[in-house]
């Protein structure tokens, strides 16, 4: 490990949340001034062997996990093993928004092809079948014979809406949660980003070599779409639900995977547009 890397269960605390004032217009009598907690946005760059790799625009906190997350599901890293260590660039002029991860010799990097699809997935998106092959010959599909009732479906929602702290001061937050097979919470993270909270809970499994989440389930606060999918697939979880609705490239991956995509999850009610043989009844 480079000399002053720091071990990554040794992560600086940082707050997603932002307190500034506002003028409140109440429907009726006159506006007062007050504080408004708002969730915090900033660039991380990560940064491999000397190489920017990624900028995302997420909320502070959990930093390590998510660049743990990242390198995961962009099939840059296997096993714990592979990372050796993560730091703030402190050469960097904003050392808390740019982060080192040292990986271990053998670990080869394809920084061309890394480069290209981040930009396209950040820019135009990825689309189509060719889309779904490439991510295949990474991450093969899922045969998991992992089946989930319904009851534990129908709790899994309120459990991840009141795990949501930053989430309850702001409004402006996604979550991202895995929960095992009866339903209990392992881990969630909140994110200004729907795809970084994914990454963090992922990255929290990484790092915690708790791994791989192949009978647990992901549950996201929004929608669901294809590159969820994908980084679920790279963490071998076959079961993923949403709040809201997928799209119709994140049915067609979760098909072609197979793994199991609810959506609308709204208490004993739900659509299962792939995997229903997962889900039961009871």
């Amino acid at each position: 490990m480079p000399e002053n890397t720091l071990v990554t269960n040794v992560e600086r605390s940082a707050s997603s949340v932002v307190i500034t004032q506002v003028w409140r217009y109440p429907a009726s009598g006159k506006p007062t001034r007050c504080d408004d907690s708002l969730a915090a946005e900033e660039p991380l760059e990560i940064r491999v062997r000397g190489h920017g790799i990624a900028v995302t625009m997420r909320s502070p906190g959990s930093d390590y996990e998510l660049a743990a997350g990242f390198l995961l599901t962009e099939g840059i890293v296997r096993n714990r093993r592979d990372i050796v260590g993560i730091a703030p660039c402190r050469q960097s002029d904003a050392p808390q928004n740019v982060l080192n991860v040292f990986l271990a010799p053998s670990v080869k990097v394809d920084f061309e092809r890394l480069t290209r699809h981040v930009f396209a997935s950040s820019s135009c998106g990825l689309c189509g079948k060719a889309s779904i092959e490439a991510v295949h010959q990474h991450f093969p599909p899922i045969g998991s014979r992992l089946k989930i009732s319904t009851r534990i479906l129908a709790r899994i929602a309120p459990a991840m809406r009141a795990a949501q702290s930053s989430f309850e001061q702001t409004g402006g937050l996604h979550a991202a949660a895995v929960f095992d097979e009866k339903g209990k919470l392992v881990v969630l993270r909140e994110d200004i980003g729907r795809h970084n909270a994914v990454d963090k809970v992922l990255g929290y499994g990484f790092l915690q070599e708790v791994f791989p989440f192949d009978s647990h389930l992901l549950l996201v606060s929004g929608r669901a779409s294809f590159e969820i999918m994908q980084k679920a697939l790279a963490a071998r979880i076959p079961i993923v639900c949403a709040i809201s609705a997928p799209s119709s490239l994140a049915v067609e991956f979760a098909r072609d995977s197979g793994q199991t995509l609810v959506g609308f999850l709204r208490g004993r009610t739900m659509n299962v547009y792939a995997g229903s043989e997962r889900i039961s009844g009871k």
